[in-house]
């Protein structure tokens, strides 16, 4: 059992959250989410213009991790999309092809609402059914929601990236959460 928020509102959301595989016509909402986040975290005064993604950017990344075996997940309530979950290869090589990295979004009028533990472990399900062993995020050092989230679904701290991110106007430090997927280290894979 999870801990609960406090005021109960986690408890009425959750129960009318579906999460699903995304489809092309979720990109939209799946944009704006992301872009809500990136912006919060860029001081308009002190900030380079950065290349934000397209949406047929998010349509064909999204349709190349399916055809690659990774999830690509929403969760919605009401057909409103408030988050998504996705996860793709930690590094290209080989040697890591059993090892993923994967982001979660949350939209700002749902934060801390519990939507994020109900598309975590659905991620996580979807990954280890797809033969994956090794799950890894980087989370901002300071997001102590996202770092305990990930710690009641049985990620621990495997690193410490110091001045890493700038945001804010300053310099901000990541943590690396990892967790085993199926068997994780302990069999050879079969294919």
């Amino acid at each position: 059992m999870y801990p609960r928020e406090s005021d109960g509102l986690e408890n009425k959301l959750t129960l009318g959250i579906k999460v699903r595989f995304s489809k092309d016509e979720d990109v939209d909402a799946m944009l704006g989410i992301y872009m809500y986040h990136i912006r919060r975290g860029l001081d308009p005064n002190t900030a380079p213009i950065i290349d934000f993604p397209q949406i047929d950017d998010i349509k064909r990344r999204r349709k190349n991790m399916q055809k690659h075996r990774l999830p690509h997940l929403v969760a919605e309530i009401d057909k409103k999309i408030i988050g998504y979950a996705y996860a793709v290869p930690f590094r290209k090589r080989p040697a890591y092809r059993y090892v993923l990295k994967h982001s979660i979004y949350v939209h700002p009028d749902y934060l801390h609402m519990g939507v994020g533990r109900q598309l975590l472990p659905e991620l996580i399900n979807s990954c280890a059914a797809a033969g994956y062993r090794q799950m890894i995020c980087y989370i901002d050092s300071t997001n102590h929601a996202s770092i305990n989230l990930h710690q009641t679904f049985g990620f621990y701290q495997a690193g410490y990236l110091k001045g890493i991110g700038y945001k804010y106007n300053k310099w901000t430090d990541s943590i690396i959460l990892q967790r085993s997927l199926g068997m994780g280290e302990n069999s050879i894979p079969n294919n």
